[in-house]
């Protein structure tokens, strides 16, 4: 939690968009994702080089090999896109023109559902929050877990600092799905008809009380 901090702070202006910690024998493995790998590596590599000193000393990790990767969809990460909105009220742009601009970005990128979150001292010195959403964002179950993302960014404005939360569910992580064809004819179908008589002993009621003897007496009997 505290290495993503120090990289959204870090790599803003890379166009941060999260980071993967990997524990191996010989070091730790960093992947991170930017939109502008060039601003993080650097003329001859020395930008990655200094970036990979400070994490080494700020946060105690062995021989850390660091991996740059550009985002190939940003308007679908949460980190970026959080960003941006941060950006955007540091401008001057109203926050809900903000937000409204990220939803829009964000479904017509395809993504499943957004939500967007900001609180603080948005109008008046009274703090609160206000909330949009568009499309389907589940909130809890292994589906919530599976599809959706959530990225974090602060702002300070005249009023105070503002907190961004934003939610993306992705449309490409949704598990298969599956379609019966002809199901409910089919349902219905089998349950309508009688199941199939097979082997001996097997014929209608009728039939059944008809082989049986009158008042149920069997044979020799007065």
């Amino acid at each position: 939690m505290e290495l993503n901090e120090f990289l959204a702070t870090a790599l803003k202006d890379a166009g941060y968009g999260g980071v993967e910690v990997q524990k191996t024998p010989v070091g730790a493995r960093i992947t991170v994702y930017v939109t502008r790998p060039g601003l993080v590596i650097g003329r001859k590599g020395i930008g990655i080089k200094d970036l990979m000193t400070k994490i080494e000393q700020k946060f105690g990790l062995q021989n850390p090999q660091i991996s740059v990767l550009e985002v190939t969809n940003p308007e679908l990460n949460p980190h970026i896109m959080c960003n941006r909105i941060a950006q955007l009220i540091e401008r001057g742009t109203a926050f809900r023109r903000a937000a409204m601009w990220s939803l829009n970005t964000i479904m017509n990128a395809g993504a499943l559902g957004v939500e967007v979150v900001i609180s603080g001292k948005l109008r008046t010195e009274r703090a609160h929050f206000e909330k949009h959403t568009v499309g389907v964002v589940p909130k809890s179950g292994d589906i919530a877990g599976q599809i959706v993302t959530t990225g974090v960014s602060h702002v300070l404005t005249k009023m105070g600092l503002m907190g961004i939360q934003l939610r993306i569910a992705s449309r490409a992580a949704l598990p298969q799905e599956f379609e019966l064809k002809n199901g409910a004819a089919g349902v219905q179908a089998a349950a309508a008809s009688p199941p199939a008589a097979t082997g001996e002993g097997s014929g209608s009621a009728a039939e059944i009380v008809a082989e049986q003897p009158e008042g149920g007496k069997q044979d020799g009997q007065a």
